[in-house]
């Protein structure tokens, strides 16, 4: 009878939920991890088109479409490679940027030596698969016209 009164007592206040509004309120950043921070920031600036919102030795924010693309610098490090193919990235997040011409685009990222590892042409939208400097996998994508 004891156990009986105790597990209703624990019951009876156990776990406290929280009432109050969502604490997940939005995404603050996406990041990738960077060997050499002055050539990553020039790649996401001059190649990638996104504006630097702050920087220090470790961490560089960037904007685009309302998104914080964040670098962090890991020392001189080489960046350990994840596995992918042509559709992109097997773990890990993959950072998708939206455009409105694939085709200009991803002539503009060839154009400046960057790696593009694929392409895809699907009936939900078309995809340009690509690295950075440090070997991080990015994507393009276009909707299709509806």
């Amino acid at each position: 009878m004891l156990l009986v009164r105790v597990l209703r007592e624990v019951l009876s206040i156990a776990p406290i939920v929280r009432e109050q509004s969502a604490m997940i309120t939005g995404v603050k950043d996406v990041y990738y991890n960077v060997a050499d921070m002055r050539a990553a920031v020039g790649f996401y600036t001059d190649v990638l088109g996104m504006r630097v919102v702050y920087e220090s030795e470790y961490w560089t924010a960037l904007s685009l479409g309302g998104l914080h693309i964040g670098l962090h610098w890991n020392e001189g490090e080489s960046v350990p490679q994840v596995p992918y193919d042509s559709h992109g990235a097997h773990c890990g997040a993959t950072l998708t940027l939206a455009t409105d011409d694939i085709d200009i685009d991803t002539q503009h990222l060839l154009d400046r030596q960057v790696e593009v590892i694929g392409r895809l042409d699907e009936p939900w939208g078309r995809l340009t698969v690509f690295k950075d400097l440090d070997g991080n996998v990015l994507k393009l994508m276009q909707q299709p016209d509806h």
